[in-house]
């Protein structure tokens, strides 16, 4: 299997990043991190997303803070599915790196996640249900996955709410 490539614009995003690189782990899908930066390494971006084409990678997470155009700039480049995930900024808690991300142009689509740790792990597990509609393998790890936190809520503790 191809691996999922999760991008970020700098190593300082990683503690947010391997979230998603968590998640594709427990549901038994490869991945392979990089750091890419579209402002700083524009070349750089532009000859990863040919190099993820010619590899048939399957996905692309990209994430990134404050103006975040990475995830943009890779979907201008690939018909693969992005998946931008917003990592918090110091002046704007995230919320700049959001409105980047979503706020697309038509034409030019990436799948905009939650802002930080959750966004990244949602990332990796629609990373997998997306692999999950050709490979019934993945399929059935994202469905074990679900049935799994579902037993997690139902054999959690009862609450006695008040009449």
């Amino acid at each position: 299997m191809t691996p999922v490539l999760i991008l970020m614009g700098s190593q300082s995003d990683w503690p947010v990043m391997q979230h998603a690189a968590t998640m594709l782990n427990d549901l038994g899908v490869p991945w392979q991190a990089r750091v890419v930066s579209a402002h700083r390494t524009p070349d750089l971006l532009q000859s990863a997303m040919q190099q993820a084409e010619r590899d048939a990678v399957p996905v692309v997470i990209a994430g990134a803070g404050g103006a975040a155009h990475l995830p943009g700039m890779l979907a201008a480049f690939t018909a693969i599915p992005v998946l931008g995930v917003p990592v918090s900024s110091k002046q704007l808690k995230g919320l700049d790196s959001l409105l980047s991300i979503v706020q697309m142009p038509k034409g030019v689509a990436v799948g905009t996640l939650a802002i930080g740790e959750a966004g990244a792990a949602n990332a990796g597990l629609l990373a997998a249900q997306i692999i999950g509609v050709t490979d019934a393998a993945v399929r059935q790890r994202v469905q074990a996955f679900r049935a799994a936190q579902r037993e997690h809520v139902m054999n959690g503790p009862s609450l006695e709410l008040p009449q």
